[in-house]
Formats: C-alpha cells, structure tokens, sequence
C-alpha cells in the first residue's frame, strides 16, 4: 500500500469525494484505486470562510510501484510506513533473579510496567498515591472543599498529572518507530474511542482516562505485575563496584520497608520535590532544566471558536476550537499558549500545603463553557535560578506560596481582568467571563504572585494577541494564578543506555525526570526506557 498524505477536502464534502481526490492526487483512474484507508484527519481553518479537512489515507492500487516511480520526487506520496509494534525481548524462562520495579503510575511509569509486563518481566509498580478511583475523590475533596491530601491529588496517584488535564495525545518528538501508535493502540484496546487513532490532534479527557488507567492495570496484574500503592520511596540503597562506580541495589520505602532491586525505572513525575532532595543528596547526578510560568487565561469558548472559525463555528467536524500563540518581547523574554484546554476548566493543582497552583482540564466532549490555556513565560536557570540544581523548585516554591497568601489563604487563587491587568489596578470584582477555577478566586493583583518581569511580558503580549484572536485582550477576559508546574523544573541526566550518568541500575524516565512533556511524550519514554532495561536484563 501507498500512504497519501496532505489530501485537502471542502469542509462538507460528499463521502465519495477522497476516492476521486485521491485519485486525481496520484494521476489514476477510479478502477486504479483499489481501497483507502483513512490514516489521520485534521483541518486547516487558516481561511475562516473557506475551512479544509486535511487527510492522510493509505491506499491500495493496482500499480503501485508504477506510481510510486513516477511520483518519486513528491514527499506526499510514499511506501506506507511498518507501524507494527515489536518487543525487543523476552523475559528468561524462569524470570530475572529480580524483579524489576516501577517507581510512578502516571503515564510514563504506566507504559514501561505495560511493556515490562507483556515481555514477561512481572514488575513491582510503586505510588505514593492511590488508586485512581479513590485518587478522584481526594482531589474532588480540594475542589469542592479545599481539604488538600499531600499525598493523593491532581499531581500524585494512578494515571498521574496526565489524568486530570484535557488529556491530549499529541506530541513533537521524533518518533520513527512510530512507539505513539502503539500507545493510542493499547488506549483504544483500554476503552478509548477509536477515532483517536485517526484524529491529527487526539484527546481523552479526564473521566474516560479514569477507566482507561483501571483497565491497564488489570492487564499488567493478569501478566503477573503488582501493584503497591501509598507507597513512597525514601532512600536508594547504593554499593560502590570494583571499578569505583555506583550500582543501585534496592529501595527504602516510607514505612521502614525495603525492595531489593537492581533495575528501577524512575518516573515519578514533575512534581515530586521530595524524591528530588533525595536523589540530590544521595549525588544522583542532577541538572537544573528551563521551564515556564505564569497563569490560566479564560475565554468563552464560543468567542475561540467564532475567532478561529468564522461562521462555521459549531460545525461537528471542528469541535471546539483551540489556539496557538507566541510573543517574543521587549525584556527579552518570550510570553506563549501552553496546554490550551477548549471548553474545560482551570484546576486546583498543588501538591503542597500553603501553596496555590493551577492547571487546565476537560472532558472528552469538550463542551463546558470557558477555554482556558497557561499563559506563561519561558525561564531558565543561568538567567532565572542558578543556586544549583534544585534553585528551580525553590523558585515554584516562593511563588506559588505567594499565590496562596494572595488568594485568601484558603486555597483560593488569585484573579484579576485583563482591563485590570492592563491598566496595572488590582481587581476588585470580576466581568462577564467566570472563572472556572476551584474552590473559588479572590479578584486581586497578580503582580503580587509573579515575577516583575513575567508581569511586563504578559502586558506586552495580550493586545499583541488580541490582534490574532478577536476579544482575546476583552477587559473581562479573567486570569487566574498561578501557573508554575508547566514542566519538571530538573533533569536527572542518563546516558545513551536510559541509566542514571552516575548510578547504575536507575533509569529516569519521563517528564519528572526532564525527558517527556505530556501524555502521549512521557509513554512513549516509558517504553524505551522499559526495552532498554529489558536488554539489559538478559544481558
């Protein structure tokens, strides 16, 4: 078969449209033209009033290699790609002497337990959160009344940061093995809608992705992995070897426990300071990372949509609209859209007593009434924070504690319009656009929670964007702070063989560990890092 891609389409076209725009693309005539397959599906609405779906189709022809020779030089038209997943090994009859262990059920730590689970290796999965189920009803319990679990809330417990977000399956990593198919292949096998597979920029959702995570964990339990939750790691157990060099060869746990272990993979997520405090003063070899912050930016979903979208706005083939936005500044900073969530809400998202943090949510469907999307500036350590590797989590710490104190102490965020904002007045009541947010905002001045220069960037930047995105610069557009965990603020560096530059036997994977950002990159990270402590295992 062929693979045919960038075939554009009216945004009404009849069903037997693709088979006569495919075959006028290639020069063939219909009875050329033996099946299609439809491989991903996006649109192109840079021209409001005359919007295109774009396709990739896979075909079948009767002379495939005559076309193929003949359209050699077009990029579009190619062989179709092996997107078959393949396992790199299998586990030893009889199993490894030891077990391998999982440390983190977000998604990273829940691919490389899949992978590890379906070569045979039977992991052990550590959390310090719980459950999913049970996980949802604690982060409803900050939501609804601001009582905070430490230890089980939007950032910690199965499924991870990931499972309370728009749960978008989209990435820009270079993935020639094509490892994300095989991820949304074990989603839709987990109960996600199969359109998934087809869609350019494909999400879940949080409820879909509670049953999906469930359903994952009963697969990895049937192929002999456990599960251990409320679960946390205090300390690694250490051996110096012959040549000087450091070997992992076990696991402390919070309650006195200890796992012998030889292989960890490492996937705690972006937020998981104490495990970082550990690794730092165990000599993990450690390096501060950039990251971004800023804050949560409401919109009526309708106003994106009729921005982006013109008069077809509402049409079934869009959905909700979503947007993309940048601004380099006069402070030499740069002010972009971060995890823009069409018709979702902005959510509670702290892990630690006395701070406030924010994060953006949706459903499958999409169709509550605000979007919302981070509103953030880029930082970085030489500039921002260089008193060490850890000087980034100090920095979200002094912040967010900030936001905290801002938004009434009581877990409440600060807000405040962009009139407001604008014109550099704290608020004092809000306009037409509500905020989201829960447990509620206290309108205020969000200078007092950020950096002078993150304030003189979003000014900069808001009516620059208000000239791409009508009614983005609104005065009642509200903004709610803040937004610091945009990704691991460390890097806990490896080698080209997955394993810790320093201590053997410890692979960091996935975005706490400074390699992933988002779903879909951090279970892509979960496998290779799983194939590569496979191999090593069977030596």
């Amino acid at each position: 078969m062929l693979r045919l891609s960038g075939l554009k389409l009216p945004l009404d076209h009849p069903a037997e449209a693709i088979s006569a725009a495919i075959c006028a693309r290639l020069g063939i005539s219909p009875d050329a033209l033996l099946s299609h397959e439809i491989v991903k599906r996006g649109n192109d609405a840079r021209r409001k009033n005359a919007i295109l779906l774009i396709y990739t189709v896979d075909v079948a022809l009767t002379e495939e290699a005559e076309v193929l020779a003949r359209l050699a030089g077009d990029h579009e038209v190619r062989a179709r790609p092996d997107t078959d997943y393949r396992f790199v090994t299998h586990a030893p009859d009889g199993g490894s002497a030891m077990r391998p262990v999982v440390v983190g059920a977000g998604p990273c730590g829940l691919f490389a337990g899949l992978i590890l689970a379906q070569m045979g290796f039977r992991p052990i999965i550590l959390d310090r959160g719980k459950p999913v189920r049970e996980r949802t009803k604690d982060t409803w319990g900050l939501w609804r009344r601001g009582e905070l679990n430490p230890d089980s809330n939007v950032q910690f417990g199965e499924g991870g940061a990931g499972t309370f977000s728009d749960g978008k399956l989209y990435c820009r990593v270079k993935d020639p093995r094509f490892l994300g198919r095989k991820v949304l292949e074990e989603f839709v096998a987990a109960g996600a809608p199969a359109d998934i597979l087809t869609q350019a920029h494909p999400h879940i959702g949080t409820f879909r992705l509670v049953t999906m995570v469930e359903a994952m964990r009963r697969q990895i339990e049937a192929l002999g992995g456990e599960y251990r939750w409320q679960t946390r790691v205090d300390e690694l157990e250490l051996t110096r070897q012959d040549d000087g060099s450091q070997r992992l060869c076990g696991l402390h746990l919070h309650d006195g426990g200890f796992i012998e272990a030889d292989h960890v993979v490492l996937a705690v997520g972006h937020s998981a300071r104490p495990t970082f405090e550990m690794l730092h003063a165990r000599g993990v070899h450690i390096e501060a990372k950039p990251f971004s912050i800023g804050v949560r930016i409401e919109h009526p979903q309708s106003w994106v949509d009729r921005a982006r979208f013109g008069n077809c706005a509402g049409h079934p083939d869009l959905g909700a609209a979503a947007y993309s936005l940048a601004h380099h500044c006069a402070n030499d900073r740069t002010v972009y859209s971060f995890c823009m969530c069409p018709g979702g809400r902005v959510v509670a998202a702290t892990s630690e007593e006395g701070r406030v943090v924010t994060n953006g949510m949706s459903q499958y469907s999409r169709a509550e009434f605000n979007a919302n999307s981070g509103l953030v500036v880029g930082i970085d350590p030489a500039r921002d924070y260089p008193d060490g590797p850890l000087a980034g989590i100090d920095l979200q710490r002094h912040w967010e504690s900030l936001a905290y104190v801002a938004g009434g102490s009581s877990y409440c965020a600060p807000a405040q319009t962009v009139g407001d904002f604008l014109a550099g007045r704290p608020s004092t009541a809000l306009g037409q656009v509500e905020p989201s947010y829960k447990p509620g905002v206290t309108p205020t001045d969000l200078a007092r929670c950020l950096p002078s220069f993150v304030i003189e960037a979003i000014r900069e930047a808001i009516p620059v964007f208000g000239r791409q995105i009508a009614r983005y610069d609104h005065p009642d557009v509200v903004m709610t702070g803040v937004e610091t965990r945009t990704s691991s603020p460390i890097r806990i560096t490896r080698g080209k063989d997955f394993q810790s530059l320093n201590v053997a036997g410890l692979y960091p994977a996935g975005e706490g560990a400074g390699y992933a950002g988002g779903i879909l990159s951090a279970a892509i990270d979960g496998i290779k890092v799983a194939e590569a402590m496979a191999l090593d295992i069977v030596g």
